[in-house]
């Protein structure tokens, strides 16, 4: 009686469907490439470790007993399963697999987009099976998203003072001081320093860099963390604040924003953050690589 199948087990297996398939032991010694005496003993092999006997050979021919019959159904099925698992351990091999789930701050510039398409086609192009993530989110909740492990990856602005993440660079974006259409200082070409510390400036509760922004007026009766936020504040024309170039382009051309003073401008690094104690598995690398490769 057979306690566990061994691989000498699964070549008696297939020796006896082969048999039978060929309808007895001579006709069989071609396809093994055995002499009958040694596929008689073998035959008889299987039968001891199963306890019971598979068929009778003599005068009357080749037949399977019922038992045999039933052996040979559920070893056709083993080996069918066997096939198939081979086929997909094989098909797993070199192919990236599972789900990677990357954080990415809100309003990108136009570039930034296509950068990120292009790492996610290059990523696309490799032999994988992966379920890509992408959750836009302002810098403080990535940050807090990737202090829970809740992320692998997050492209975005950060303190840089977290001692769990790994930071590598991909690119800057420029910030500068606007009012909008309607404020006493919109169309002033150079606006004294006083002037500007008298303004209502929006405040953010998440600082950009260590330093903060390189101007901080008086007054701050207004606090927004997301761009789109901030914009709407400086449109109303009450408050004056920081934003990145890119987002007030449109609005410049239109009229509706001012740039106060461009040798207020400070440069925001962005990166890619990960969690030290987070392992990254294959997937995760592989988009990693893709990523840094497009803002090369």
């Amino acid at each position: 009686m057979l306690g566990q199948v061994h691989d000498p087990d699964l070549h008696l297996l297939r020796l006896f469907v082969t048999v039978v398939e060929a309808g007895g032991f001579s006709a069989a010694q071609g396809l093994l490439g055995l002499s009958q005496p040694t596929i008689s003993q073998r035959m008889a092999q299987l039968e001891t470790r199963l306890g019971y006997r598979l068929c009778s050979r003599g005068k009357g021919g080749f037949r399977l007993t019922e038992k045999g019959r039933m052996l040979l159904e559920a070893t056709r099925a083993l080996l069918l399963n066997i096939e198939q698992f081979r086929q997909q351990a094989n098909g797993v091999a070199g192919r990236l697999l599972g789900t990677v789930r990357i954080g990415l701050a809100e309003n990108q510039d136009k570039q930034v987009s296509l950068k990120l398409a292009a790492a996610i086609a290059a990523f696309r192009r490799r032999v994988e099976s992966v379920q890509l993530e992408l959750i836009s989110a302002p810098p403080a909740e990535l940050e807090r998203l990737l202090l829970e492990q809740r992320l692998d990856y997050a492209i975005s602005y950060f303190s840089g003072k977290q001692a769990a993440f790994d930071y590598q660079p991909l690119f800057e974006e420029r910030q500068r001081l606007y009012c909008g259409k309607g404020h006493p200082l919109f169309g002033v070409p150079q606006v004294p320093r006083q002037r500007l510390l008298e303004q209502d400036q929006v405040r953010h509760p998440y600082r950009f860099i260590e330093g903060d922004e390189p101007f901080q007026s008086r007054h701050g009766m207004a606090v927004a963390e997301q761009i789109e936020s901030v914009l709407t504040f400086i449109l109303s024309g009450r408050h004056i604040g920081y934003l990145p170039c890119h987002s007030a382009l449109a609005w410049e051309a239109e009229g509706q924003l001012w740039a106060l003073d461009p040798g207020l401008d400070f440069v925001v690094p962005f990166t890619l953050a990960r969690h030290r104690a987070q392992v990254a598995g294959e997937a995760q690398q592989a988009f990693a690589e893709d990523v840094l490769a497009a803002f090369a």
